[in-house]
């Protein structure tokens, strides 16, 4: 049994990239995380049209953008499109540990082995695998998991990271995207599907 729970409450919307983009300019003019929850509810930001949408969403993503450090935050805003993706999937893998265990032992593991396709049964064979050192996942229902597994392949498609036919797309790591990433955090490189991992100055 493993120590560590997974969290799998990744059920709410998917890569969320023009809001996540728009907290995240609020979050560095008012540099505070309540103050942008504050702010998102008194003013509507998210354009949600019920209070139970909007705390769901506003509080996913704040949770994820917690996750990025100063430097990231500020590519996030200022990087070109592809690099705002790339880092909000980082973030979404660094909030939840089953996912970037899913990025890292499943896609980019098939990309490296030439193996280009992502099937949804991938999926339901690493649910399985981990379900015998995570109790917590034998409990979740078959309409649930099939749910978490519609979000991610949606979250993988809008982070431009799967083709709409399921096909993995090798991700082309700017060097401002590495080097915002904090040095003891350079392993993140790896949840992401990529052949030269040399280039980032990690160490397989």
């Amino acid at each position: 049994m493993n120590s560590k729970r997974y969290s799998m409450a990744f059920t709410t919307g998917g890569l969320f990239h023009r809001d996540s983009v728009k907290l995240g300019v609020l979050y560095l003019d008012l540099m505070d995380w309540e103050s942008v929850r504050d702010k998102v509810f008194s003013e509507n930001l998210l354009q949600s049209r019920t209070l139970n949408s909007l705390t769901r969403v506003s509080r996913e993503i704040i949770s994820r953008l917690k996750t990025l450090e100063a430097d990231e935050l500020d590519l996030l805003i200022s990087g070109s499109t592809q690099e705002q993706k790339y880092l909000l999937w980082l973030a979404v893998c660094r909030r939840y540990r089953f996912i970037a265990d899913f990025a890292k032992e499943v896609i980019r593991e098939r990309y490296i082995g030439l193996k280009f396709d992502l099937p949804y049964e991938e999926f339901d064979c690493f649910f399985n695998k981990k379900s015998e050192w995570h109790p917590e996942l034998e409990d979740i229902k078959p309409t649930t998991r099939n749910k978490l597994r519609q979000v991610l392949f949606k979250i993988l498609r809008e982070a431009e990271l799967l083709a709409t036919d399921r096909s993995i797309n090798g991700s082309m790591l700017s060097k401002r995207f590495l080097d915002a990433i904090p040095q003891e955090r350079r392993q993140d490189v790896f949840f992401f599907p990529a052949f030269e991992s040399c280039k980032t100055g990690v160490a397989e």
